[in-house]
Order: structure tokens, then sequence, then C-alpha cells
């Protein structure tokens, strides 16, 4: 790896690891701070809309700013809010703490994703910005479950202690390896928010919004669910978080593949489609344990091949307000978040079991399946290939 893109991968998998750590400890937070799991997974929702607002208002006001600069201002942001969150002393304050967390989250991959572009080789933009994202695989496949395990062992207290010192360590060599680069003074507020005006980009966000929701919907929810649909011990979760990871690292490798093969468009709509079945099977086949990892590794590969088609039409869209397009990318990814840990919660809240998520998650699917069609009757997806991809966390 480029050593001048480490930091940006290590920022990414301190945030990666802090926007889903919280969904395999919520037991544990909800215990503690004496509210229900439905109550608690409003934490997932505080955090996702701390990235809906952060994302275009911190990427707008650091349009006329050093890259670098910007990016370690972001970063201390994240590792100060982080280190106050495991020393939350109730609930209110941790919610609080956790929206403003989520803050710097759309900017850092936003800005992240310009700046790794323009340090790579001719040629090699797409490969210098996957990079990048290559640390919201890891903590999906490897940091998620150990700090869960950790998080379980000893207190969820040091689940946000050990983000926070990743965030720390990234602003160590965010200084000392990250290039200088100078500010775009042609850049502008207004220039990033042109693609915006275009139905095409906001039917993108919509169909984002609400059919990744499903994934979150039973994600949100999968450690109750295996604790008391699956009947799995406690101290299994992590294992369970882990074979998800897994699912998500194929599914990302297989969407690519996917999307190369056959149209952006078309490939969403089967994919989306897939996932609508497998959340159904979640909902109707939980309750037997071998059926339910099957399944968990499924939703997390599902989740994350439809990821692809869905960034490449935003990427052609967004031309060259790429670092807007980017940032916002992630803030509905983020609206998805907190929309599917609500309506998957929804269910419980009325007394209904743990495997309702999912059937909650296969109706949201099921909209970004329909919007995907709208899209594909409305709209002729541009053959061009787009100038990068950006992944989806």
């Amino acid at each position: 790896m480029n050593k001048y893109i480490f930091p940006l991968t290590l920022g990414g998998l301190g945030i990666g690891t802090t926007e889903f750590v919280i969904m395999g400890l919520l037991p544990e937070v909800a215990a503690a701070m004496g509210v229900s799991i439905p109550t608690a997974g409003y934490l997932i929702s505080a955090y996702a809309l701390g990235v809906v607002v952060g994302a275009p208002l911190l990427v707008g006001m650091s349009t006329k700013h050093n890259p670098k600069k910007t990016l370690l201002v972001l970063m201390a942001m994240f590792t100060l809010f982080n280190g106050l969150s495991g020393l939350a002393p109730d609930f209110n304050s941790l919610i609080l703490l956790r929206f403003l967390s989520g803050l710097p989250h759309g900017a850092f991959f936003g800005i992240g994703a310009v700046v790794a572009s323009q340090m790579a080789k001719e040629g090699k933009q797409a490969q210098s910005i996957a990079m990048m994202f290559l640390g919201l695989t890891v903590a999906n496949l490897a940091m998620v479950p150990l700090v869960t395990l950790v998080g379980q062992a000893l207190s969820w207290r040091f689940a946000f202690l050990f983000v926070a010192l990743i965030g720390a360590v990234t602003v160590f060599f965010i200084h000392k390896w990250l290039p200088d680069q100078q500010a775009d003074s042609s850049s502008s507020v207004k220039s990033e928010l042109q693609f915006f005006k275009t139905g095409k980009a906001w039917l993108i966000l919509l169909i984002t919004a609400i059919g990744f929701g499903g994934l979150f919907a039973w994600f949100s929810y999968v450690a109750p669910l295996s604790i008391h649909v699956s009947r799995f011990s406690p101290s299994f979760v992590p294992y369970i978080m882990l074979l998800a990871g897994i699912g998500m690292v194929i599914g990302n490798i297989l969407g690519g593949i996917l999307a190369d093969k056959m149209r952006a468009d078309k490939a969403a709509i089967l994919l989306f489609l897939l996932q609508v079945i497998t959340l159904l099977a979640v909902f109707f086949f939980s309750d037997n344990q071998y059926f339910s990892l099957i399944l968990t590794f499924l939703c997390g590969l599902l989740a994350m091949a439809v990821s692809s088609p869905i960034n490449m039409l935003m990427i052609t869209t967004a031309k060259d307000s790429a670092r807007m397009g980017a940032a916002f990318m992630q803030a509905a990814f983020n609206v998805a978040n907190s929309l599917g840990a609500y309506f998957g919660g929804l269910p419980l809240a009325y007394g209904l079991g743990f495997n309702y998520p999912s059937l909650a998650g296969a109706i949201m699917a099921l909209g970004g399946l329909a919007l995907s069609v709208v899209f594909i009757l409305k709209y002729k997806t541009e053959e061009s290939s787009p100038a990068a991809y950006l992944p989806a966390h």
C-alpha cells in the first residue's frame, strides 16, 4: 500500500468500526443505560443523522481550505466525540455524542476520495480510492467483531475508547505522511451543488436511502435476533458479526464484477430482488441455527454487492462535483441506516418478535427495487465508465 494513502485507510477503519460496532453491543448498552433495546437503537439513528447533517455542511465549509488541514480537523473531531462517548454519564448525553461523532463521517470520505485520486498515478485513480475504502471493509470483517468482543468482555465503553485511539493514530499519520495540497481556488459550494439540479441525482439518493434501509433494518438488530430467535449464546454474537463481514467483503467483489458485466441499473434491480427474497427468508427461517448462519452471510453479501452499481450511477451523474457527490452518498447511506433502525425497531416496540425487523427490511428493499425500476424506465444509463469507483460503507 502507498504510505500516502494509509492515513485515509486508517480513518476509514475507525469510521467503519464506530458506525457498526454499536449494533453488536445494543443489549449491553441498553442494560447499562436502563433503556429498552429498541430505545438503544436510537443511538444508531443519531450517528446516521450526524452524517446526514455533517456531510454537506462540512464539505461546503471546506471548499476554500487546504485538504490536509481539513482532514486533520475532521479526524480530530471524530476522535474527541468518540472518546467522550466512552465516558458518557447517561443515555441522553450518549445520544448527543453519537450525533456529533457522525458529523465528520461523510466529509472525510468526500474530501478523502478526491485527495486519494489526486495522489494516484495516471490510470490508478480508482485503485487509490478503493484502498482508502479498504478500511471500511476491514472494519466490518475484523475490527467490529473484535471490538464487540472487547465490549462484551469488559464494557461497551471500551469500544468507543478504542475507536478514539484509532482516530488519534489517524491524526498522527495524516500529519506525518499525507502530502500537503493547495486548496482549489475555483471550488465553491455553488459549483459543488450543481449536480443536484437533476432529478436523476435525487432519484439515486432516494434509491440508496430506501433500498439500503433494508440491510440496516436487519443488521441493526442482528444481535437480539441471534440470541432470542436463533438461540445462540451472547458470546457467539461476535462470530456472527464476523460472518456478516465476510459476506460483505465477498459481496463487494462480486458486485463489482456484476456491474462490469451488465448495466448498473439492471444490476441494482437484480440485487435488490435477491435482497428482498433473502430478508423474507430471515423472517421465516431464523429459528433454525444453520439457516440463520447461511442467511447472515447472504444478507451481508447482497448488501455490499448492490453498492457497486448504485455508486457507479451517482459518480457518473456527479462528474466534476465528485467531492460533494461522494459526501451526499454517505449521507444517503446513513439516512438508510437511520430509517432502517427506526422501521426495524417499530415491530419490537409493539411487542413483536426479533425476526420482524427483517420483514421491515424486506419491505424497504422492495422499495429500493421499485425505485430502481422507475430509474431504468425514466433515464437511460450512461454507458461511459466513471472516473472512479467509491465503495459503500
